[in-house]
């Protein structure tokens, strides 16, 4: 008996990949951590605070959340780590400490003209749509009603 193997399309792959990496990207763009905050991460069941959390990641953040170090080619993946037990002052030289969804409202502050364009554009083509699809309606009623 023969066993299929089935693999992804090299197209597929590369476009899950891409959308993880821009995903991935906003945090740097944004320059964030959490949605709110570091804190956020307290209802993550790794980087909760509390007591009876075993996970070495307990009381930090991910790797996302840190500040890169230009000068460094490797990242490192323990930067975060135990840096919500610091001081605010101190989180800062080395995290992120703005959330997501602030940094977002900003973003969309910054590019509102630009984000409003597209919209207005998409909704143009929206309505350029609608136009055509009722002229072919009209139309169609036309010869219909010469037979």
């Amino acid at each position: 008996m023969s066993r299929k193997h089935h693999h992804f399309k090299g197209a597929e792959v590369s476009c899950c990949v891409k959308y993880f990496l821009f995903g991935f990207n906003i945090i740097f763009w944004w320059s964030c951590c959490g949605a709110h905050g570091p804190n956020d991460w307290n209802l993550n069941m790794y980087f909760n605070c509390t007591e009876l959390n075993p996970s070495r990641e307990r009381c930090g953040v991910p790797f996302s959340c840190c500040v890169k170090d230009p000068a460094e080619d490797v990242i490192n993946t323990q930067c975060g780590y135990d840096v919500r037990l610091q001081v605010e002052m101190e989180q800062q030289r080395s995290i992120y400490t703005k959330g997501c969804v602030g940094q977002f409202e900003k973003w969309l502050q910054d590019n509102l003209i630009v984000v409003a364009g597209i919209f207005v554009g998409i909704a143009l083509l929206q309505i350029f749509g609608i136009c055509l699809a009722q002229n072919l309606v009209s139309d169609i009623k036309a010869v219909k009603a010469n037979w």
